[in-house]
């Protein structure tokens, strides 16, 4: 038995895919980031654990190698070693599964999915490099609790999103509510911590689970809808790529201001997004409204 439980939770990376500075990118913040000004981060991901031992990484970046070295926590203590027993995804999106095949070294975990993403994975042979008896695939329903790593229980809900880029058919529907995108809720000692880097909308009932969390990371992709466009970097809003803006009437700085929250995070952060630089009045705005702007390698005690 684990004594004194506490949720510990590292924040692997900050960003959203692409990381920051995006290789072929050269807006403000891409530039400054190369230049040491502003910190860089690498793409979305948090590692959590309840005795600093044993530990679990939601959603697996591209940049997870990288990750992973940069952590003392998740480092090997013996010759062939990790600390980490589960891998779990909220969605099949590229920036959260493509570091899957960096963990093909014949070492043993579980990995964590509903049905919906378990099927995506199965559908691409390249996965299977996660081999059959070395990697065991769990599939968790939604609203159904379960052990995350020892000491820490979790449960999956639906948010509203949409299928991963590369499945895009037709006309996309950003509001789906089902496997394809979920929240976690992460619990210990009867306290909470959200974890919710994709949302396209926050509907009333969403918003009810939210209050009262300790410490909530939510997805801070655009400061506004159409800042992408604007800027030149891309064709699409915020909310067509399925991430509800920060700013605005209908934005996730407003939505969420009369919550009862702990500790709020914006992570899963877009290159574009001005909340990067530490003397814009975007950044004044959310941090006066109680927020903290995700950085890589931040540590949080709940």
């Amino acid at each position: 038995m684990i004594k004194d439980l506490t949720i510990q939770i590292h924040i692997l990376g900050a960003a959203a895919g692409g990381g920051l500075p995006q290789w072929n990118c050269g807006c403000e913040n891409c530039n400054l980031a190369r230049n040491g000004a502003i910190p860089s981060l690498t793409q979305s991901s948090i590692a959590v654990s309840a005795d600093g031992e044993n530990w679990s990484i939601l959603n697996a970046s591209p940049d997870i190698r990288q990750q992973l070295s940069d952590s003392a926590a998740l480092a090997p203590r013996s010759l062939r070693h990790t600390p980490i027993n589960s891998v779990l995804l909220t969605n099949a999106d590229l920036d959260h599964i493509a570091g899957l095949l960096c963990l093909r070294e014949g070492q043993p975990f579980s990995l964590l999915a509903t049905s919906g993403v378990h099927d995506i994975l199965k559908e691409n042979p390249i996965f299977s490099v996660l081999r059959e008896g070395v990697v065991s695939r769990k599939t968790i329903e939604l609203e159904q609790e379960f052990e995350l790593c020892p000491g820490l229980k979790a449960t999956l809900f639906a948010v509203p999103g949409k299928v991963p880029l590369f499945l895009e058919r037709g006309e996309v529907n950003t509001e789906l509510l089902g496997e394809q995108t979920v929240g976690v809720v992460i619990s210990a000692n009867g306290k909470r911590a959200f974890y919710i880097p994709g949302c396209a909308t926050l509907p009333t009932d969403l918003l009810r689970r939210i209050d009262g969390a300790e410490v909530l990371f939510f997805d801070g992709t655009l400061w506004d809808d159409d800042e992408m466009i604007r800027a030149g970097l891309g064709q699409k809003t915020g909310r067509r790529m399925g991430h509800i803006p920060i700013s605005g009437s209908e934005g996730s700085l407003q939505a969420l201001a009369a919550l009862n929250i702990g500790q709020r995070f914006y992570i899963h952060i877009n290159n574009s997004n001005p909340i990067l630089r530490p003397d814009t009045p975007e950044r004044a705005t959310v941090e006066a409204a109680g927020w903290t702007i995700g950085i890589d390698g931040m540590q949080i005690a709940v």
